[in-house]
């Protein structure tokens, strides 16, 4: 009979797996990558989302979703008219639709899910990793919050609103992007020149996990690599001042350090014969934390801390230079956008994710500007991982704000600047509070070219206020004034200095755009943009190393980013095709050049 059962069981997951297939295919005829390609939309990103903080229990909602476009104002649908594969976003290829939102429209989500018989008793956690951009959440068709940012995660604790049996989760989704003020990096709603098809919805994993009623809320850490201690603050939920937090840090799986204290207390870690986190050595600690509550273990996550230093220096020659581990480290990267043909914001798997990075590495970059987009926290446990120095910038907002006269100019806009402000300061701050404990994260960057630039000053110092662990670039290639750590200049295509400052770094934060359209992999037949345009590999390869002996006779940078890691949509300056499919440059010849500027630069 067990036989029978099991057997029937197996029979109805294979008829609902097939069932799943059948119901989804990816949209439209644009180009894609392999994983894409090979998508199982049965089993989509299946990866724990939060690898800094994880549980060995949670329950992935990732899948098929009942869907339905309204306009705006709308009660939920009686009957859901589509199928949408989550996360990936509306107008994605592999949501299954390829659908445009316009501000006057919602997205409304549904699923059904059960919670496992063994959480009992336990407090449920719902997820979301990041939707884009004013989400409202109902369980059980009771409204439970609503969060507006489109770049962070953010959890609710469910289990008032559970019933016995199956769940309803229902989400809803507002999203403007242009026709608001809220920062979205490069989208638009009508995409452009270097501006792409916009996000919408739900665009990283939605899962759900149990945890006791007393339990571990978040993790903050901070090294110190002169005094080879790494400070750990352990925030809680529903715990009381006697109840106490114990840290135990590991190389191998053996201890070096532990330590006790009340939840309320900061603790500060000493490890010894310290090993140093860089690019050539990117050296993680395991580290566990475990929640005691009159003796009684009530919360354990795992985790992981880094011992590494960024700060800055003036050298023999008189040039003030950014330094890794007090050393002195030409910083050397690419501008990194991370968007997909397939996916758009979300990378079709893990494997994906981790790609850009390993090929950054593979030539021969030690740094990678993330720009105008936060990614998954799956992607910065990657460059952890794998050794890739990290600058996050600020995803803009309005295009169209002057700092010089202190207003909008584009009518588009209708929203008073104080409150476009006071929202980017908001959603920065939570930014910030996402990725703090990342060693791969060296540098802010809180505006990029003037784009919705404001107040820069005030943001530079309360930035620096905030975390004051990382370098600041307060305004990249955009208006300067005299904040943060960093003078940040762009020039297209070739490395050019036509500023300097004498006490700071002085960095070339783009430039390039070295064109190169390859038939076959491109986002659209025409209009494809290069600042300037090659035929030929070899072409495009000579150009690049004629760009870094430019690069190295300007000995006043200490750090250049190169546009860009990928082709994205009609750009196709890329070092890899947007699909990802064909190597552009040759790869042995650029890693040389790049390692040839790296080792140079700082002698």
């Amino acid at each position: 009979m067990k036989i029978m059962r099991k057997s029937i069981l197996l029979a109805g997951l294979i008829l609902l797996s097939v069932s799943m297939s059948a119901q989804w295919k990816p949209a439209g005829d644009k180009i894609k990558t392999a994983w894409g390609e090979n998508l199982d939309p049965n089993n989509v990103l299946p990866e724990y989302p939060r690898p800094a903080m994880e549980r060995t229990e949670w329950k992935n909602l990732n899948g098929l979703w009942d869907f339905s476009l309204l306009p705006i104002h709308q009660n939920e649908p009686a009957a859901y008219d589509e199928k949408i594969l989550v996360p990936f976003p509306v107008e994605s290829a592999l949501s299954g639709l390829q659908k445009a939102v316009s501000e006057n429209q919602e997205m409304w989500y549904k699923r059904t899910f059960t919670v496992p018989s063994s959480w009992k008793n336990k407090h449920i956690i719902l997820h979301f990793g990041a939707v884009e951009w004013k989400t409202e959440v109902f369980v059980n068709d009771v409204r439970i919050g609503c969060h507006t940012g489109g770049y962070t995660p953010f959890s609710f604790d469910i289990t008032p609103f559970l019933k016995s049996g199956e769940q309803k989760l229902t989400v809803k989704v507002w999203d403007p992007t242009e026709k608001y003020f809220q920062p979205r990096g490069k989208q638009e709603s009508i995409p452009h020149d270097i501006i792409y098809t916009s996000v919408s919805g739900i665009w990283q994993t939605v899962w759900i996990e149990p945890v006791s009623e007393k339990h571990i809320a978040s993790l903050k850490t901070l090294p110190n690599a002169d005094k080879n201690t790494v400070a750990i603050t352990v925030n809680t939920e529903n715990t009381v001042p006697y109840d106490y937090v114990e840290i135990n840090i590991t190389d191998g799986g053996k201890t070096v350090a532990t330590a006790k204290a009340v939840v309320t207390e900061t603790l500060e870690l000493k490890i010894p014969d310290a090993k140093l986190w860089s690019p050539d050595s990117p050296f993680l600690y395991g580290m566990e934390v475990s929640l005691f509550s009159r003796g009684k273990l009530t919360d354990r996550v795992t985790s992981y801390c880094a011992l590494r230093k960024i700060s800055t220096r003036r050298d023999k020659n008189g040039i003030v230079r950014l330094q890794l581990n007090n050393r002195d480290l030409f910083q050397f990267g690419t501008l990194d956008q991370g968007w997909w043909p397939d996916g758009l914001y979300t990378a079709p798997s893990d494997e994906a994710l981790a790609y850009d990075i390993v090929k950054t590495k593979d030539f021969g970059y030690n740094m990678i500007r993330k720009h105008l987009k936060v990614e998954p926290a799956r992607w910065y446990y990657h460059c952890d991982r794998l050794g890739i120095l990290v600058w996050q910038d600020m995803p803009s907002g309005s295009n169209h704000w002057d700092e010089t006269r202190s207003h909008f100019i584009d009518s588009r806009v209708q929203q008073p600047a104080s409150a476009a402000q006071a929202n980017y300061f908001k959603e920065w701050k939570e930014i910030i509070d996402f990725l703090y404990s990342y060693p791969s994260i060296v540098m802010w960057v809180t505006f990029n070219e003037g784009w919705g630039q404001f107040k820069t000053g005030e943001m530079a110092a309360w930035t620096k206020a905030y975390d004051d662990s990382r370098l600041l670039n307060a305004a990249s290639g955009g208006n300067f004034y005299h904040e943060g750590d960093v003078l940040d200049l762009h020039n297209y295509p070739e490395p050019r200095m036509f500023l300097y400052d004498a006490n700071k770094p002085t960095v070339l934060g783009e430039y390039g755009g070295i064109g190169y359209a390859i038939e076959g992999h491109l986002w659209q037949p025409d209009k494809n943009f290069g600042y300037v345009d090659y035929k030929s590999s070899k072409e495009i390869t000579d150009k690049y190393i004629e760009y870094t002996e430019i690069l190295k006779s300007l000995k006043g940078f200490s750090a250049a980013v190169y546009t860009q890691t990928t082709d994205v949509e009609g750009e196709v300056n890329g070092l890899l095709t947007y699909d990802r499919k064909k190597i552009k440059f040759d790869e042995a010849a650029v890693r040389k050049a790049n390692q040839d500027v790296i080792n140079e630069m700082v002698k």
